[in-house]
């Protein structure tokens, strides 16, 4: 390997990484809020890439039936636990909230149509569609079982996963889709041509991990979505509502998420299944940080870029399986360095 490689290398891990840094940050910020290890979340990715990519083909996505469907049953669910809790009144409410609102965008792209859609226009449309998706999943699976310990709500999660891909695969069927570069032309810094399409996957990765880091450290909305994870029966006594911070950490994170599938779709081909290697690449990165830490999580995202750029280059068969097994000595640092503060602790004590 020479230096020329090497700096090839680096730039590949780098934008892959930032990649993988989106899904942390999304994973860790739906498990700070309801402790949901949302397994599900590298579909979400893959739905923004795919309807991005169903957009410039110019036909339907498959999308604005998940959307429908997922509100359809929404709407069931709360009603069901209106009826329970003798609050029928409130029918209509929901009916705004869990149908009215998600049908929105699906009403814009029927309207709007798929034919010579924009850019631009190709790419509000997708996020506008995906957001939905994070509210309603919470609502149909996770609201429900919010106070159940994390072992079952990461069961769920997984069989979700599989719901989520049989979806994907009746509504966008089994061939691959990859976009169009949105961004072209490189920039030469110290003899080396840096694509414009890296500085902006990276440049949203920063932003992202900024805004969140700030937002859960310094805000109050952020501390209070904190602490219903903490102790959820106690959010709810000093006045947090618990439903609305868990389905708010849900929308944020599918915003992330969409982001992160339109940045994806023209550097990899993205099918059906492809949300779950991608999402649990962001998992690793979400170990590092101990599913806390925004920084760390980036900086565990961005290892992985790493090990996945390099062990292609030297085992191209085994890349999949050298990143997953670095998975193994992260849960050993993470161990060690959760034991040590806990023995410090004691000796303080």
């Amino acid at each position: 390997m020479n230096f020329e490689i090497f700096v090839l290398l680096v730039q590949d891990a780098i934008g892959t990484g930032a990649i993988y840094v989106l899904m942390a940050l999304g994973i860790v910020l739906i498990f700070n809020v309801t402790r949901v290890i949302f397994v599900s979340y590298g579909d979400l990715v893959a739905y923004s890439a795919l309807t991005l990519g169903s957009f410039e083909l110019q036909r339907m996505p498959g999308t604005v039936w998940l959307v429908l469907t997922l509100a359809g049953l929404a709407f069931v669910v709360e009603v069901a636990s209106l009826i329970r809790q003798h609050r029928a009144s409130l029918i209509p409410k929901a009916f705004l909230t869990w149908v009215v609102i998600p049908a929105i965008p699906v009403a814009a792209a029927f309207l709007i149509g798929a034919q010579n859609l924009s850019l631009p226009v190709a790419m509000l449309l997708t996020i506008a569609l995906v957001l939905p998706l994070g509210p309603l999943l919470y609502r149909v699976v996770f609201q429900p079982i919010a106070t159940a310990p994390v072992l079952i709500l990461l069961m769920v999660a997984v069989a979700l996963h599989f719901a989520v891909t049989g979806l994907a695969l009746l509504y966008f069927g089994p061939e691959g889709l990859r976009t169009q570069p949105f961004v072209s032309g490189d920039v030469t810094l110290g003899g080396f041509a840096i694509p414009l399409q890296l500085i902006v996957i990276v440049s949203a990765a920063a932003i992202f991990s900024a805004i969140l880091f700030v937002f859960f450290r310094f805000t109050v909305t952020g501390k209070a979505l904190r602490a219903v994870a903490i102790n959820r029966e106690g959010a709810r006594l000093v006045g947090i509502w618990t439903t609305r911070a868990g389905a708010m950490s849900f929308l944020l994170a599918a915003g992330i998420a969409a982001i992160a599938g339109i940045l994806i779709s023209p550097t990899t081909t993205i099918y059906y299944d492809t949300g779950l290697i991608v999402g649990l690449k962001g998992f690793i990165g979400s170990v590092v940080g101990g599913f806390v830490s925004y920084p760390l999580a980036a900086v565990g995202a961005v290892l992985i870029g790493l090990v996945e750029s390099f062990g292609s280059f030297y085992y191209s068969a085994l890349k999949d399986a050298i990143v997953f097994a670095a998975i193994i000595p992260i849960v050993l640092w993470r161990w060690l360095y959760v034991s040590s503060h806990d023995d410090e602790e004691h000796e303080e004590e």
